[in-house]
């Protein structure tokens, strides 16, 4: 079988030996609240980066000559639990932290992100602030007898590290119990005011920052293709002006993208997805 490359870029920059990055694909999908087909989404990621421009005009770079290596999960039936999944993407990521790569991931539902910030965790210890980039606070403890479902996917991080939550607008009332006081920035708070910018950039107070961007952040005007979409997101030139700061200010080691739910008939998202992607490394390798 042909290996897979991020945008079609030459094997050059697609070999582990050349490659700076390395891009673990999740296609995970435990229990969804409401639409499922996560588990598509790094397939339809892939496909749709094979239409995007190399050459980045914001920060006048082509990243993908830094290289970046497709590490595919392999579990075409979605077999495992998600307790296994999480315990998989912790062991994968920390194989290629030890190799002093820069480690992405595309999901899959939510949950994959247990396990790469177990990994981040166990590097930097107390060193380490998670930015989170949501609709939905994901601070359960457990849901519908999983403490590993999606809806869960920030509640150890809670109680471990700084939690910079960004864009929330939906939330059962019990997570109230767990936000981080000062830590959240609520959409409804933060759409008219560009302060909340250098407020959350001066909350992630550690040396190392690890994010976590749930597509749903975004307004579902520009990213429809989600599993629960809410209305009053982030639009693409805030979030990645806000982004491009976070990359500025701190030691970003890793982040991941999740929740992208393909539609036949609306391939925006995918797009929205890959571009995003490629707009994070862009950031980090700019000079």
């Amino acid at each position: 079988m042909k290996k897979k490359s991020f945008a079609g870029i030459p094997k050059k920059y697609s070999i582990i030996e050349n490659s700076k990055i390395v891009l673990i694909l999740v296609p995970y999908e435990s229990d969804a609240t409401w639409k499922k087909g996560s588990i598509r989404g790094p397939k339809a990621f892939l496909n749709a980066s094979n239409y995007m421009e190399l050459y980045d005009i914001e920060t006048n770079s082509e990243v993908y000559k830094k290289g970046i290596f497709i590490i595919d999960f392999i579990d075409d039936k979605n077999s495992l639990s998600s307790q296994q999944m999480i315990k998989k993407v912790k062991n994968i990521t920390n194989k290629f932290i030890s190799k002093n790569k820069f480690i992405t991931l595309i999901g899959g539902d939510h949950s994959i992100s247990i396990g790469s910030i177990k990994a981040f965790g166990e590097k930097y210890s107390d060193d380490l602030s998670i930015l989170h980039m949501d609709a939905h606070a994901d601070l359960r403890p457990i849901y519908n007898g999983d403490y590993y479902n999606h809806a869960c996917s920030m509640y150890e991080a809670s109680k471990k590290y700084p939690l910079i939550q960004i864009g929330i607008r939906s939330m059962d009332i019990t997570e109230i119990n767990n936000i981080q006081k000062g830590n959240v920035f609520y959409m409804h708070k933060i759409y008219k005011n560009e302060l909340w910018m250098n407020n959350a950039i001066n909350n992630l107070s550690t040396k190392y920052i690890y994010i976590s961007i749930d597509i749903d952040v975004f307004d579902p005007s520009i990213a429809p293709s989600t599993g629960t979409p809410e209305p009053g997101g982030l639009y693409w030139y805030t979030a990645i002006k806000f982004l491009r700061k976070v990359f500025e200010k701190k030691k970003v080691v890793g982040f991941d993208i999740v929740e992208l739910l393909p539609n036949d008939k609306e391939h925006s998202t995918d797009f929205l997805s890959a571009k995003l992607y490629y707009k994070l490394l862009s950031y980090k390798y700019e000079t």
